[in-house]
């Protein structure tokens, strides 16, 4: 009754959210599932289903149309079953979903222990490819102490770079983990690294009001300058998470099941989801465009001399100046006011 209970739940969230009311959730006749169908089982660990699936032909890296496949459902929701029939199949242990994450890194997002274990025991990459969030990451972000030092005694990499090139302890800066981050600086990790941003650890933790980390992260120097800074230069602090109307759809939903003395289980396994698609988003944004300096010459005397040039750095990028990013205050430096003189 508990499991019948708890199917409805999911099926009402798959169903009501993400197709019409008319819609069937399975194809009829068809021997395999639909994404949402597949989602559905697996986040209610259904194994049955899972291998009559998988013995009517079924890929084992079929995907579903959130978290992705059986192998990463299996990790995400730390079910140790449901992980072994798919690799038993075939299963790539390595294989990334839309999101670049492989089945090792939603594991240590939800700060399952066992499951890290077991995939790094049956050989999942611990690192993540060059600019992708790697387990690490996630489980830093996430501040599950036991994970990221498992992580890092098996080999992690405490440096590597997510996506828009914010480094590991920046995670544990962006959500005030300070053990975390003290931790990761004994263990050597660099303090240096800024993001496609222009952000580093300690322009995060000035802009969040976290002297005690802005200290750790930063040398006394380096640390005195930065105090001495106005508080509104460093931006507005980002801890409000942007919301989605998937997010709303499923907080509505789960107002509604609380009311009723529903379990939530299901609903809020999805809004957990979602907010990670969310947060990696936000941090994922692409860095602000800058505005190219050009260097013009020109002489009354001489008119067909005159000339444009676009300045270039000793790396071949653009010279110019940064575009302001949503949180910066302040009284704005351009246009230049300055006298103009009719020729």
């Amino acid at each position: 009754m508990k499991l019948a209970a708890k199917r409805w739940v999911v099926m009402i969230s798959a169903m009501g959210l993400l197709l019409p009311a008319s819609f069937p959730v399975f194809s009829a006749g068809a021997a395999g599932p639909d994404p949402v169908g597949f989602s559905v089982s697996m986040e209610l660990g259904d194994v049955g289903q899972a291998e009559k699936w998988l013995d009517a032909g079924m890929s084992p890296d079929f995907m579903g149309s959130r978290i992705g496949s059986g192998l990463m459902f299996g990790a995400w929701e730390g079910n140790l079953d449901v992980m072994r029939l798919f690799l038993s199949r075939g299963a790539d242990i390595n294989r990334l979903n839309s999101n670049g994450e492989s089945a090792i890194a939603l594991a240590a997002w939800r700060g399952n222990l066992e499951a890290v274990k077991w995939l790094l025991e049956r050989g999942a990459r611990i690192n993540a490819p060059a600019k992708k969030w790697s387990a690490l990451h996630y489980a830093v972000f996430a501040g599950h102490a036991d994970v990221a030092d498992f992580l890092i005694e098996q080999g992690a990499d405490i440096n590597a770079l997510s996506t828009n090139g914010s480094s590991v302890l920046m995670m544990a800066v962006y959500e005030g983990h300070k053990e975390l981050a003290r931790k990761l600086i004994e263990k050597g990790a660099d303090r240096t690294p800024k993001n496609d941003w222009g952000d580093g650890a300690l322009e995060w933790a000035m802009r969040q009001d976290r002297l005690e980390i802005a200290r750790m992260v930063s040398n006394p120097e380096e640390f005195n300058i930065a105090v001495s800074q106005p508080k509104e230069s460093w931006g507005q602090p980002m801890r409000s998470m942007r919301s989605s109307r998937e997010l709303e759809d499923l907080l509505n939903m789960r107002e509604k099941l609380a009311e009723r003395g529903m379990s939530t289980d299901a609903i809020d396994k999805r809004i957990s989801a979602e907010r990670v698609r969310i947060v990696r988003a936000e941090m994922d944004r692409p860095m602000p465009a800058r505005a190219a300096t050009m260097e013009i010459t020109a002489s009354r005397k001489k008119p067909q001399e005159q000339s444009a040039t676009i300045i270039y750095d000793d790396k071949g990028k653009v010279v110019g100046y940064k575009t302001p990013a949503a949180t910066y205050s302040g009284r704005p430096k351009m246009p230049i006011v300055a006298p103009v003189r009719n020729y």
